[in-house]
């Protein structure tokens, strides 16, 4: 009796046709890489048994359809799922509301990009995250009476920013 193929044969044998196979038999594209690492595992467990009936490309495409079959069926299932169980949410912002929040972000971002790394850190961890002074102090391993007046310099620099994006703004 013949010794079964090595896994890695097959793996590197097999695996384009494998991946085809997987998106031709219906596995959506974000679950193909699932479906062929499962193939390949299955491969892995039942290769001691194999026995070369047929060809071992059929042996492999017949794992392929029963991958597939499940992967389907689970997609099936979890649509299902996916409608019954999550009510539909409604969003509160118009889309005028998400493009002056996307616009708003912009702008902050340009102005953190004209703070020196030591304000940003302190004006990000403090008036953004929320976090306690001594903790920002703590986080950024400096003195506590240092991160304030980094926070200090950093809401000078911030707020000097604004007046001059505003002035331009009404400028325009």
């Amino acid at each position: 009796m013949n010794a079964p193929p090595e896994i890695g044969a097959i793996f590197r044998d097999y695996g384009p046709f494998v991946y085809t196979m997987l998106r031709s038999l219906g596995v959506r594209s974000s679950e193909v890489d699932d479906a062929f690492q499962e193939v390949f595992v299955v491969i892995h467990r039942r290769l001691a048994t194999y026995e070369p009936r047929g060809t071992l490309r059929s042996w492999v495409y017949s794992i392929c359809l029963r991958v597939a079959f499940r992967f389907r069926r689970r997609a099936g299932a979890m649509r299902e799922i996916a409608t019954e169980e999550i009510p539909e949410t409604e969003d509160p912002m118009t889309p005028a509301e998400h493009l002056r929040q996307r616009q708003a972000h912009g702008i902050l971002c340009e102005i953190l990009d004209e703070l020196d790394d030591d304000k940003r850190a302190v004006f990000v961890l403090f008036e953004l995250e929320g976090l306690p002074m001594q903790e920002v102090a703590e986080s950024l391993q400096c003195p506590l009476q240092t991160a304030y007046s980094r926070l200090r310099a950093a809401r000078e620099a911030v707020d000097a920013a604004v007046h001059r994006h505003r002035a331009r703004r009404e400028f325009k």
